[in-house]
């Protein structure tokens, strides 16, 4: 029988690589990746994850998932948030390490957030989220994927950007929200196989 397709709207190759490697076989659906150029929105962290999912699930008309990561400078009150992107665009991991030259306190958090739409707009948008706790630091390692550089998870001696890309997957904030995802997905599928031999329907 074949998979279901579950459509992942990024437009990232790198985070669509760090995604499928980190779900492996181990998934229940066929992930499907289509770039589709969604609106900008401003809020908070989850809001902006529903938001972005409404409206790829409006397109997609399908199952659907969003990624949406923050980087939360604890000196900041949470900032950049959601906003990353913009920072990391203008000032490169070497001017988001500098933007808290002023502070002692140079911990941050990375944030990843999946939203995931059935297709159906009458049911809720699910969020998934994945924390990782660390450092921001002068960068070093490869600077070809976003912050990583700049950003030491706790308990490391390496960036994201110096670690072999098998320990950042086994440790990342998107690491923990994939694992959400698919736990989530795991069970359903679980109370469906138990739901069909209940009915007496094998299919």
């Amino acid at each position: 029988m074949a998979m279901r397709a579950l459509v992942f709207v990024t437009g990232n190759a790198k985070k669509l690589e760090e995604v499928r490697a980190i779900l492996g076989d181990s998934f229940p659906f066929r992930l499907v990746n289509q770039k589709i150029d969604l609106p900008e929105y401003q809020g908070e962290a989850d809001d902006v994850s529903r938001k972005k999912c409404e409206a790829a699930t409006e397109l997609i008309k399908g199952p659907v998932i969003v990624e949406d990561t923050c980087l939360c400078f604890n000196a900041l009150g949470g900032l950049p948030g959601p906003y990353i992107k913009w920072f990391l665009e203008k000032l490169k991991p070497e001017g988001l390490h500098k933007m808290l030259a002023g502070f002692e306190d140079k911990s941050a958090e990375a944030v990843c957030t999946f939203a995931y739409s059935s297709g159906d707009p009458k049911d809720e948008v699910l969020l998934f989220h994945g924390r990782t706790a660390g450092t921001i630091v002068e960068p070093r390692g490869d600077n070809n994927f976003g912050w990583d550089p700049c950003f030491q998870p706790k308990g490391y001696t390496e960036t994201y950007a110096e670690m072999d890309k098998a320990v950042k997957n086994g440790i990342s904030h998107r690491r923990r929200a994939v694992d959400a995802l698919r736990e989530y997905f795991t069970e359903e599928e679980g109370k469906e196989l138990l739901t069909k031999k209940l009915k007496g329907d094998d299919s």
